[in-house]
């Protein structure tokens, strides 16, 4: 089973770096948008990450074109229907992924192998919407794609052999650390960090220590490279709280419920970076935390 064509769906932050991956690896990769508009967004976030390698001395300027060669839009599902691999990267919600893939199902060759990009949802869930739950896998990268060598390659109770090692195989092929995961939510990265990080906010509800506190304590206590409060403002805390609840849903078990402060803070439009405020605040030159006035 060889993987030559991969077709990308969503060219979001997510889409947009699996893409680049691909297409830097020398796959024919196309990017299926909604719009011309937002396809032309993900090329110009692609070519500003390639360029950000360059300065670093990762890249030269040729590959740089050799990758972006490699790499075609559309906004027409159909045009994905000779890819041997495509990596769906939408938002996480179930109900618009299976509709996604069940229009792929009639439109794709029947050998082309489905792998979706969720961190969270059951990928049975996905395959169940296709004629094709065999030829399904999960492919969880791990944000940004470019520099994070891991991905998680997720094999169905469905899934057969040859499609989990042709997975596997391009996985290590653009250059990843491949590891294989049973189909449960959260699979193996998830599954243990959000609890760790509801547990931080768990903390600062309970006034054990101050946000600074308990971040410096687990940097430099368990030599993690930045704190579970400064982590979470990293991957939002809208996404944080939305994963926990699916999380929850699945499992119910209490330490993958969301803590009533991070709900509050969601709410409030805390969101973390991109919002400009969440466990810190980002206004000024140097994030300093934020007064939750608890």
């Amino acid at each position: 089973m060889t993987i030559k064509k991969v077709g990308v769906l969503g060219g979001g932050l997510m889409g947009a770096g699996i893409a680049q991956v691909c297409a830097q690896a020398g796959y024919r990769t196309t990017v299926r948008e909604i719009s011309p508009e937002l396809y032309e967004r993900t090329l110009n976030r692609i070519s500003s990450s390639l360029d950000k390698a360059i300065e670093k001395k990762k890249l030269t300027a040729r590959q740089k074109t050799e990758t972006l060669a490699n790499l075609h839009g559309t906004t027409q599902m159909s045009a994905l229907n000779d890819s041997d691999l495509i990596v769906e990267a939408v938002t996480e919600n179930i109900e618009v992924k299976k509709k996604l893939f069940a229009e792929l199902d009639r439109l794709c060759s029947p050998d082309t192998i489905f792998a979706s990009n969720t961190s969270s949802l059951t990928v049975t869930a996905m395959a169940a919407a296709t004629s094709r739950p065999e030829k399904f896998v999960g492919l969880h990268f791990f944000n940004p794609v470019p520099i994070m060598k891991l991905v998680e390659v997720v094999r169905t109770i469905q899934t057969s052999r040859k499609t989990f090692d042709a997975a596997f195989a391009f996985a290590k092929a653009i250059g990843k650390t491949p590891i294989q995961c049973r189909d449960n939510s959260g699979f193996v990265v998830n599954l243990l960090l959000v609890p760790y990080l509801l547990g931080a906010i768990r903390a600062l509800e309970r006034g054990v220590a101050s946000i600074e506190d308990i971040d410096t304590g687990m940097t430099l206590g368990c030599g993690h490279p930045m704190g579970p409060l400064t982590l979470l403002d990293f991957v939002g805390l809208d996404t944080t709280y939305y994963i926990a609840n699916i999380m929850f849903d699945e499992y119910r078990e209490a330490h993958y419920a969301p803590p009533p402060l991070l709900k509050k803070m969601v709410l409030a439009g805390f969101y973390g970076r991109k919002s400009g405020k969440g466990f810190y605040d980002y206004s000024g030159d140097t994030p300093v935390p934020n007064d939750l006035r608890m």
